[in-house]
């Protein structure tokens, strides 16, 4: 650890909170050079986050807190700041995701509970505070699948294929473009929302990388977890739940069918792109968690694209050229009866 630093930490929260008799104890960190360490003074508690200045730019997440803060997200409070220094001193939403608490019994009302947050979270006008979800980022996320998962399995599709799977990219980036465009959390799911003690609301984290895109964005990285999985019918139970919570101008000229298409074509596209981060995060960055939770993904993709005439172009190439490889070397995934 660095002292100085240690130091620099224990100066800023006595002049902070007004005591030096407050405890200090890090939590285990993630990746990023960030650090977190739980601050208990007298019965209270309060987060620090460690940001670095010269290594992370906690300026994009101050921004947005404040900014959902202000429009009643319920993310956590900044008590304090100090960005040339890189601290932030904010309220501690305690340790209880959401995923630990859903089973068959809890999961219906939790994910109502995260909908009605969603659509007050998109009814926020979030023009020129977030960058638009445009067709070239979706495109490039999806070129994540020919970039990384392809390679790793030694395909490489001829001039027609190539051209067949620009074509299905086309079809999926215009359909999220298609659909009403609004703030998009963009990781809205179980392992980001968080359980407060005495409140109905969930806590939100890890927004900093929220954009302007299609509302059915986050309703899908909820539902069709990577990480979780439900049942295909209560799953488009909770589709229509979420449709009936729509403002009447989101249901304009979109009945539940083209709400459900559209969905699944966001889901389509966000399944590609997974695919491919997940083989990347192996290939490049040897990090081999996430190679168990492929086929589950690609098993998501083999289903949902089943009523969608114009990609079963793309889905043969898919079932012809890219599983038989793709099951010897990452497995097959059995679903659960």
């Amino acid at each position: 650890m660095n002292t100085q630093r240690e130091q620099l930490i224990q100066t800023w929260i006595t002049s902070v909170l007004g005591s030096d008799q407050f405890e200090t104890h890090f939590l285990a960190g993630d990746a990023s050079f960030r650090r977190y360490a739980r601050i208990k003074l007298n019965n209270k508690t309060f987060m620090l986050m460690d940001a670095p200045p010269e290594k992370e730019d906690c300026g994009p997440f101050v921004t947005i807190d404040e900014f959902f803060d202000k429009n009643g997200v319920r993310v956590p409070h900044i008590v304090a700041k100090d960005l040339e220094l890189g601290f932030l001193l904010l309220e501690d939403f305690g340790d209880v995701l959401l995923s630990t608490l859903l089973n068959e019994q809890t999961v219906d009302s939790y994910y109502e509970q995260s909908f009605k947050q969603l659509i007050q979270l998109q009814a926020i006008d979030g023009t020129n505070h977030f960058p638009n979800y445009s067709y070239e980022k979706l495109i490039s996320e999806m070129e994540l699948l020919t970039g990384w998962m392809l390679p790793s399995l030694h395909i490489q599709p001829t001039a027609e294929e190539s051209a067949l799977i620009k074509r299905s990219f086309a079809i999926l980036a215009n359909a999220a473009l298609a659909q009403p465009q609004v703030i998009v959390h963009r990781d809205f799911h179980s392992r980001n929302l968080m359980k407060i003690e005495g409140e109905t609301d969930l806590g939100v984290i890890d927004f900093q990388d929220a954009v302007i895109g299609a509302d059915t964005y986050d309703l899908i990285s909820i539902t069709r977890d990577a990480y979780v999985q439900w049942n295909a019918d209560r799953v488009y139970t909770w589709f229509k739940t979420f449709y009936d919570l729509l403002p009447e101008s989101a249901k304009q000229d979109r009945d539940f069918e083209q709400f459900k298409k559209d969905a699944d074509m966001m889901a389509i596209q966000r399944h590609i792109k997974i695919l491919g981060i997940f083989v990347r995060l192996f290939e490049r960055d040897g990090k081999s968690g996430y190679l168990k939770d492929l086929p589950r993904v690609m098993w998501y993709l083999l289903e949902e694209s089943k009523p969608y005439a114009e990609l079963q172009p793309f889905m043969q190439f898919i079932q012809a050229k890219v599983m038989p490889k793709f099951e010897a070397k990452y497995g097959r995934y059995e679903v659960a009866a």
